[in-house]
């Protein structure tokens, strides 16, 4: 009989409490994980909407080079002289600035 009243558990408001951790637990996710990723994305989205001739850039596989043409789906990018590849657009990661190295003497 002691048995059976241990496990009973009370009925009232301690079980809307019991809940609060788990809904706390949901927007700690929210706001570290989830938000911040959403804002990543939509900054890159609007990187790559206005993406121009003559940018240097960085695709996702390393590869750096300058746009020199653009289309809806599309971005030329020249390597090197008279090397040119296409890619999506979603494969751009970021801008560079193109820096000259010099040769140290």
């Amino acid at each position: 009989m002691f048995a059976t009243l241990l496990l009973q558990t009370p009925a009232g408001s301690g079980s809307l409490l019991s809940y609060l951790p788990i809904v706390g637990m949901a927007v700690v996710v929210y706001f570290f994980m989830i938000r911040p990723q959403q804002k990543r994305s939509a900054d890159a989205k609007k990187f790559r909407a206005a993406l121009g001739k003559g940018a240097s850039v960085v695709t996702i596989g390393g590869l750096h080079g300058k746009v020199v043409d653009l289309s809806d789906e599309t971005v030329t990018v020249e390597v090197d002289k008279g090397v040119r590849l296409r890619f999506d657009r979603s494969a751009i990661a970021r801008e560079t600035s193109l820096k000259t190295a010099t040769p140290a003497a």
